[in-house]
């Protein structure tokens, strides 16, 4: 069966094919707000890899902060470049916690690196049941100005009841 969204795709929308692997630094989500997971962000950012011949079409540095992007969602992403990914390839870790630059919001920034923001929300087929969050296609450029402050880590504000 031909994928939903794939490089192959005639009139397609987005040149880059973002994969989203499981990551090494923590267990899916769990333990991101650890130090092993910390130390692997980029600008308090998830990674987003891909090679120096996408990096140099976009523009982009590595260490910038960039902005994938699709008809989906967006979030921000700190550039690693690394020859070891194909061309016309991005790749980027599940599990980065869910930072919203404007909380109850549909369709905002997520300022800390969620690629759910960007998959489709669809499973493989009927017989198999299975998620296709895992790929998709996206667009990504540099962040311009201050990107906001990464904010998934800080404890919710606590209200005090009244009487």
């Amino acid at each position: 069966m031909e994928p939903l969204e794939w490089l192959g795709q005639e009139n397609r929308k987005f040149d880059l094919h973002l994969v989203s692997s499981q990551p090494k630094t923590k267990l899916h989500s769990q333990l991101d707000h650890g130090k092993v997971s910390r130390n692997a962000k980029i600008k308090g950012r998830e990674p987003v890899l891909m090679c120096q011949l996408e990096a140099d079409k976009r523009n982009l540095c590595d260490g910038d902060v960039v902005r994938i992007y699709n008809d989906r969602g967006a979030c921000l992403a700190g550039l690693v470049v690394d020859d070891n990914i194909m061309p016309g390839v991005a790749q980027m870790c599940t599990g980065a916690w869910y930072d919203p630059q404007k909380p109850g919001t549909p369709g905002t920034l997520c300022k800390h690196g969620n690629p759910n923001m960007l998959t489709p929300d669809k499973g493989t087929s009927s017989l198999g049941q299975g998620p296709i969050a895992h790929t998709c296609l996206v667009e990504i450029e540099k962040f311009e100005g201050d990107p906001p402050p990464v904010t998934a880590f800080e404890p919710p504000q606590i209200l005090q009841q009244s009487e």
